[in-house]
């Protein structure tokens, strides 16, 4: 008999895909990292993470790599190259990090550049 009650979780393919990812990444390489984040991206909408730049100037040092488990958005001021991971960025975000010599990745993209998750710092 099948159920009438909808899914629970993310209505979005793209983030239900990225959580798989993260989870298989979590048991794979044994670094519960990915597990952390993959629990911060399946919060409800109204609980997801969004994060400034000029947070990210304040707490992060040049050459950091750090993940951000949901939107970053362009107000304030980066002045730190740093690399972040990103699920979803605005285009002003984008342009502030990359202009200040940082980069801009996906989160799986940062999953295979370093499988253990060592030395990266989650933004919340």
């Amino acid at each position: 008999m099948p159920s009438s009650r909808p899914p629970t979780g993310p209505t979005n393919e793209q983030l239900r895909m990225l959580v798989r990812f993260l989870r298989k990444a979590s048991r794979e390489y044994k670094a519960d990292i990915w597990r952390y984040v993959a629990e911060l991206l399946e919060r409800p909408r109204r609980r997801r993470i969004v994060v400034n730049v000029g947070k990210l100037n304040r707490v992060c040092n040049d050459g950091d790599v750090v993940v951000v488990p949901g939107k970053l958005l362009g107000d304030g001021v980066v002045e730190k190259k740093i690399t972040v991971a990103v699920f979803k960025c605005s285009r002003s975000a984008y342009e502030k990090i990359v202009s200040s010599g940082g980069k801009v990745i996906s989160i799986p993209e940062l999953v295979r550049q370093n499988p253990r998750g060592s030395h990266v710092k989650i933004i919340i």
